[in-house]
């Protein structure tokens, strides 16, 4: 398990800033046809490729400027959340 995901696990301190953030994340990722549940605690987006296979975990970091995804190689501003969903689609769809 990555840090990202041994951080989310351990039930770090979640702003409610930072799951509003991953809420809007996947209701405009489910107006897409994209799979996207948040996580019991809220502290994460799993997001479900078309294929079999494992998902990918969007987090919101850099003090909620961003979503990040793929440990943190892959991100997009939080202020942008159309944008988001779209490249996030994209990126599963591959």
């Amino acid at each position: 398990m990555n840090s990202i995901m041994q951080a989310a696990a351990s039930g770090f301190p979640q702003g409610q800033e930072e799951s509003d953030l991953l809420v809007r994340l996947r209701d405009r990722l489910v107006k897409l046809g994209v799979r996207a549940e948040l996580r019991d605690n809220k502290s994460a987006l799993m997001v479900y490729k078309p294929e079999p296979g494992r998902p990918v975990w969007v987090f919101v970091g850099y003090g909620g400027a961003y979503y990040s995804w793929q440990y943190v190689e892959r991100r997009h501003p939080t202020s942008d959340v159309e944008g988001a969903a779209i490249v996030l689609a994209e990126y599963i769809a591959r």
